[in-house]
């Protein structure tokens, strides 16, 4: 029998809390009794009575995206007791910026075999100087190339002091 009828399956934090579980029981919708798992550690590191302020404060639209926030949080607070999920965020960051780095020196690349492949005076026309000065091509590929852009962004990203987390990460520590 289902707990509004009458019957004897409480939600997942009357379960917890041994405690009855009412009709209008705020937490009943979110944390089902089938995964009491969710309430455990939302539970613990957020206490009942701070979750129950958290949810009745909200409009009932909004109340399940709410807890299913406060489990991802409490998820990744057990994985990463001082980042938690800022932790997560931080290296998926540095990842984005690796891949615009790598993406950076790729079309510099392509744009190096490009000019390599065109005549010499297609490559006068284009960028103006002589065929002769290897230093000057190289010096408009990387400008033009948006290299120099990508570097400028990855070493502002990097620089110390900008990042939450100083340490590198452990893969397995964020998703296990």
């Amino acid at each position: 029998m289902d707990r509004k009828t009458g019957g004897s399956s409480p939600c997942a934090s009357c379960k917890l809390l041994r405690r009855r579980c009412a009709k209008d029981c705020i937490f009943a919708p979110y944390f089902p009794p089938d995964d009491p798992h969710k309430f455990a550690i939302v539970h613990k590191v957020f206490g009942a009575s701070n979750v129950s302020k958290m949810l009745q404060e909200l409009p009932v639209h909004q109340r399940g995206d709410a807890a299913s926030s406060l489990v991802y949080e409490a998820n990744a607070r057990v994985r990463d007791p001082v980042y938690g999920c800022v932790g997560a965020i931080s290296y998926l960051q540095n990842q984005v910026a690796q891949l615009q780095m790598q993406l950076a020196m790729a079309q510099a690349e392509i744009l190096c075999v490009q000019m390599q492949q065109e005549t010499p005076f297609a490559r006068e026309q284009k960028i103006g100087i002589d065929d002769d000065d290897d230093h000057d091509d190289k010096h408009f590929m990387l400008q033009h190339s948006g290299f120099s852009h990508g570097v400028n962004q990855f070493m502002s990203f990097s620089s110390p002091g900008t990042n939450v987390v100083q340490e590198p990460l452990k893969r397995e520590s964020l998703w296990a």
